[in-house]
């Protein structure tokens, strides 16, 4: 059930070019890719805080 096959992918791409019209599918996809950038930019910033985070902290108390 998680493959597609070439007739469900075409059938895919004609439902979208349906719906949006030829000229509005680069501005779509400069988008998609646009949030994509983000989300990973974002994940490996809130990464960084937990890496620093793992490493040990000195007991200052006497």
């Amino acid at each position: 059930m998680g493959r597609f096959g070439i007739t469900e992918i075409i059938l895919i791409l004609l439902v979208v070019v349906l719906l949006f019209g030829g000229r509005k599918i680069p501005e779509l996809m400069k988008g998609i890719g646009q949030g994509l950038k983000d989300f990973k930019k974002a994940s490996k910033v809130d990464d960084e805080p937990e890496k620093m985070s793992a490493e040990p902290k000195e007991n200052t108390k006497k």
